[in-house]
């Protein structure tokens, strides 16, 4: 008897053969993410879980999805506030979850904010209400400033030690690849953002930060772009880029926006859909080299 591939057979082998006709050059394509995260724009590596929380950026339901490696969605998350504009996802030691509702393509938002959602929710069934924290640039005076001091749209967060970091992305011509690190206090209120140091990577166009991470012990620190990971080490106090700064290119360029530690020598990367091309939506891994 003729045996008959099975639906998920035949999924894996379009798959398989749709991935295998592009080049991901170091990156490893770990999974199809679902196509409700087509707009994939935060990850975070849950240790406990061992899976991925993830979300949308704007136009998308004000959800979190906890994702496997293999990009089955198992649990989401339903919360009471707005997606202006979701960037970015982290969490803090004791499990909180932090999402950075802070886009600001055109640099004129004064409700920039970051939204807390407690460890012991994060099982709930039920619409989940948020600690809100906002924060403005000081430098900033004029909303949206001229076009060469358009410093102020974020995509980029964690937390670390009862802090949150944000890194700004730039829409400055030929300083595109410049970003600024900010350090808000974690908890409730209205936070002018300290300034503590600001690198470049590239001019280019898509040398703009658009994610970052902190791993679980605080020694590295890594930045996303589309087409690379940077990684800073050997950093004093919380100016991470007091350090040193490798580059890892990825050799595959796309629409990158989420970056998290899985440990201490792999980083996780997810990307966004390339409009309706199957090319993105992918889950990926990349080897860096171990802290001694």
């Amino acid at each position: 008897m003729k045996k008959h591939l099975t639906h998920f057979s035949l999924f894996l082998l379009s798959f398989l053969l749709l991935t295998s006709c592009e080049n991901y050059g170091q990156l490893e394509v770990k999974a199809k993410l679902p196509k409700i995260l087509e707009e994939v724009s935060g990850i975070q590596y849950d240790s406990k879980e061992k899976a991925f929380w993830m979300l949308n950026d704007s136009g998308n339901k004000p959800e979190v999805y906890l994702v496997t490696t293999k990009g089955k969605i198992t649990r989401t998350l339903k919360i009471d506030a707005l997606n202006t504009d979701w960037e970015d996802i982290t969490q803090d030691k004791q499990g909180n979850l932090y999402i950075g509702n802070f886009g600001n393509n055109a640099n004129k938002r004064k409700d920039l904010q970051i939204l807390k959602i407690n460890a012991r929710d994060l099982n709930s069934k039920k619409r989940i209400g948020v600690e809100q924290i906002y924060f403005h640039f000081p430098e900033q005076k004029n909303f949206p400033p001229k076009k060469k001091k358009m410093y102020y749209d974020v995509e980029s967060l964690f937390e670390w030690e009862n802090n949150l970091y944000v890194f700004t992305k730039s829409r400055v011509k030929n300083e595109i690849g410049r970003t600024f690190l900010y350090r808000i206090p974690n908890k409730a209120g209205n936070h002018l953002a300290e300034r503590i140091a600001d690198f470049t990577t590239c001019p280019e166009k898509y040398c703009w930060i658009t994610g970052a991470d902190i791993s679980d012990d605080g020694k590295k620190v890594v930045l996303l772009n589309h087409k690379s990971a940077w990684v800073f080490t050997d950093f004093i106090g919380d100016n991470f880029f007091s350090g040193k700064a490798k580059e890892f290119p990825f050799g595959h360029s796309s629409q990158k926006e989420s970056i998290t530690f899985k440990n201490d020598s792999t980083i996780y990367v997810a990307d966004e859909d390339e409009s309706g091309t199957n090319s993105g939506r992918n889950l990926y891994s990349l080897r860096i080299k171990k802290s001694r």
